[in-house]
């Protein structure tokens, strides 16, 4: 299976060359490597035409936000299974696509998903928080429940069946996405009990306080949008990540 994965740039020059790197270590050799850049005023493009072999597209034009970028790059992609490796994150070992691939031989699913640590900035060995996925099942969503996205991949099937990121979503179009494709559209989803991604702290919807207003309304949009219950599922969403800041 051919494997699209997706990185949306801007202005990256600090973070890009760490998540180039664990591109560049993956074991698996049928990967589509697409960069979608927003016309970067920095030397985010240079970097990554010097230290990326594996680089199959890049597109560097303005864009309406990084949703937007990432619908360009599903857009721009052949592979049978779509995912997505943000420039601030990495895969956390060698063989991560490779085990994602064999997931997804073995369970014959529409996607699957996996864990995620979210690091220090500074350093990406300083784990801050440990997103354990745990097992799925659609009741889970009405808890508020998701996959970390960052370790969620798809076939590109589902993308051309279901649609894509809805761009009247500025922070919260991947939890929208989700809802849509396993509530709405129930595609089966299988679990890969590894850490695959390392997550650098610090994401637009934890920035500031008014980012963290607008999530919580965008959550409720898109809850409504899915006609999941959203007073329990939203207050049991929130409450259920403290034990990620416990396992380290």
């Amino acid at each position: 299976m051919k494997v699209s994965i997706i990185t949306a740039t801007y202005n990256s020059a600090n973070t890009i060359i760490d998540t180039l790197k664990s591109l560049e270590q993956q074991t698996y050799s049928n990967i589509e490597y697409i960069i979608i850049d927003g016309a970067s005023k920095d030397n985010t493009l240079d970097i990554i035409k010097a230290h990326s072999s594996k680089v199959s597209t890049i597109i560097s034009e303005p864009d309406k936000g990084i949703y937007d970028a990432l619908n360009k790059g599903i857009n721009a992609a052949t592979g049978d299974i779509i995912g997505f490796l943000h420039s601030d994150d990495l895969f956390a070992y060698p063989d991560a696509v490779t085990d994602i691939v064999n997931t997804f031989s073995a369970n014959n699913s529409d996607a699957i998903y996996a864990d995620l640590q979210y690091v220090n900035k500074d350093n990406i060995d300083s784990v801050v928080r440990y997103w354990k996925s745990g097992y799925y099942h659609i009741s889970k969503m009405k808890k508020g429940w998701m996959p970390p996205h960052p370790t969620f991949y798809m076939k590109r099937s589902c993308y051309e069946k279901f649609g894509l990121f809805d761009l009247s979503f500025k922070i919260a179009a991947d939890y929208d996405s989700l809802l849509r494709y396993l509530y709405l559209n129930k595609i089966s989803m299988s679990y890969l009990p590894e850490v695959t991604i390392k997550m650098r702290v610090g994401g637009a919807s934890n920035r500031d306080l008014n980012n963290i207003i607008l999530k919580t309304k965008e959550d409720i949009r898109a809850l409504k949008n899915s006609k999941v219950p959203w007073v329990s599922a939203l207050a049991i969403k929130n409450v259920s990540k403290i034990p990620q800041f416990l396992k380290r």
